[in-house]
């Protein structure tokens, strides 16, 4: 179930909150993966942060799409050596 939440999510760029052990999270999420020790963890920007972060699935409750906020993803441009 939450893997389709999450899913439907990132295809149509809505950001999600949810709660994160005790901490309410608001996120856009970007990307779904699974550990090599078979854990799900989905990545994405929590709300006032630039950075990526790795959320694990057994530690989310309380899915909510928030659905008439999307976003953009944010996607670091590197600089070619030259």
């Amino acid at each position: 179930m939450k893997t389709e939440i999450f899913s439907s999510a990132i295809h149509n760029r809505n950001k999600v909150r949810f709660l994160y052990g005790l901490n309410e999270i608001l996120l856009d999420p970007y990307y779904l993966s699974m550990e090599k020790d078979g854990r799900k963890v989905i990545y994405g920007r929590a709300f006032n942060s630039n950075e990526i972060k790795k959320f694990e699935y057994q530690k989310i409750a309380n899915i909510k799409i928030i659905r008439g906020r999307k976003f953009s993803p944010i996607i670091p441009i590197l600089s070619k050596a030259v």
